[in-house]
């Protein structure tokens, strides 16, 4: 029994906070979809019927912000038919986890925050195959080759600008074009930031070990401001304060809805497909080989893709919609087709402890 959670149970619901134990929680019911809508997406209805023959909860381990997903989670009890509870914590710390309970885990089902920890189950073989059903529902390049796991929003990492004192950055096409004299201490980053530290893994993917711990001591000798989180860096390039901020799209993007245009001062720029400024990672999920809850578990991941989930990302979180022909009607966001975003092979994400290491070693923690 993981020591993370409480035995299966089927109580409605019982709220837990990010760092504590599992909980178990009531779902409201799933708003219908359009005849249409219906047709194009994959059959979770069946799935619910079968998932109901089985016993217990289904337990997901999720390494999205409970404040961020919980609506949305508590939608899906009904929809896949039998309980559900949910381990909220940090995305690397629950794959640890699951890598440390093997096939004794409870968790039936890994709501990751990024590919990364994804490719780290999957090389482990602890992921099982989702079925094409789920698969078809999302591009190729995100989802893993071998039908493990797959994506169910996509963010981008962009580059905040303060118009003001730093124009020209709405010309810049590649991350090194930051590395000028100009920048020194005026660059806004949060080290301790998952996304900052993917953004790492594929510069070291792209340029190799040497090429990025070039590039990270170039960075660190112009004296960026460290910030614990995007949202600080955000607020300090929307001030003034610093002339860029390397963060993730949609913190500009709920900003702007939040208070309007006319208030935000910051601007983002994307840079070229090319360049591993323009990273576009993902939050997926994935089945946990050995489940007793197939089916559930299935038509969860199923709910994920569906388009009333894929609106909930691209309205609530302001995050792409990884399904095609989804698009967000409150955030001016590009279809993710039309995102030119930097490709890398997501599973190679997964080397988070040399990257630690190497940012460690340039003195960026």
């Amino acid at each position: 029994m993981s020591p993370l959670r409480p035995a299966r149970a089927t109580t409605r619901r019982a709220r837990t906070a990010a760092a504590g134990a599992v909980a178990t929680f009531a779902v409201v019911a799933l708003a219908g979809c359009s005849a249409d809508a219906a047709d194009d997406e994959p059959e979770t209805a069946g799935g619910a019927s079968t998932a109901a023959a089985e016993t217990g909860a289904l337990v997901i381990y999720s390494g999205r912000n409970e404040e961020l997903v919980d609506p949305l989670l508590d939608r899906l009890e009904e929809e896949v038919g039998v309980p559900v509870e949910v381990r909220y914590a940090g995305t690397a710390e629950l794959a640890a986890q699951l890598l440390e309970e093997g096939e004794a885990t409870d968790a039936d089902l890994f709501f990751s925050q990024d590919a990364g920890a994804l490719g780290a189950l999957k090389g482990a073989d602890r992921l099982a195959e989702l079925p094409d059903a789920v698969l078809d529902r999302v591009p190729e390049h995100y989802r893993d080759a071998d039908g493990r796991w797959v994506a169910t929003s996509a963010r981008a990492r962009v580059l905040a600008y303060d118009p003001a004192s730093a124009p020209e950055v709405a010309d810049l096409t590649g991350i090194d074009q930051i590395l000028d004299e100009r920048y020194r201490g005026r660059i806004g980053f949060a080290p301790t930031n998952a996304s900052f530290q993917s953004f790492v893994t594929a510069l070291r993917i792209d340029r190799g070990e040497d090429g990025a711990r070039q590039w990270l001591q170039d960075f660190a000798a112009l004296e960026p401001q460290a910030y614990d989180n995007n949202n600080a860096v955000l607020d300090a390039v929307d001030a003034g304060q610093v002339g860029i901020g390397l963060i993730n799209h949609y913190y500009w993007f709920e900003r702007v809805a939040e208070h309007g245009a006319g208030s935000v001062n910051a601007r983002i720029r994307f840079l070229a497909s090319d360049d591993p400024g323009a990273l576009v990672n993902v939050a997926g999920v994935g089945i946990l080989e050995g489940t007793d809850m197939p089916d559930a578990a299935t038509a969860a991941a199923a709910f994920l893709l569906s388009d009333e989930a894929q609106q909930y990302f691209a309205d609530e979180t302001a995050e792409y919609p990884v399904v095609e022909g989804v698009t967000s009607t409150v955030h001016d966001l590009a279809p993710l087709s039309a995102l030119t975003g930097f490709v890398v092979d997501l599973n190679a994400l997964e080397s988070l402890e040399e990257t630690l290491a190497l940012l460690g070693e340039v003195g960026l923690t």
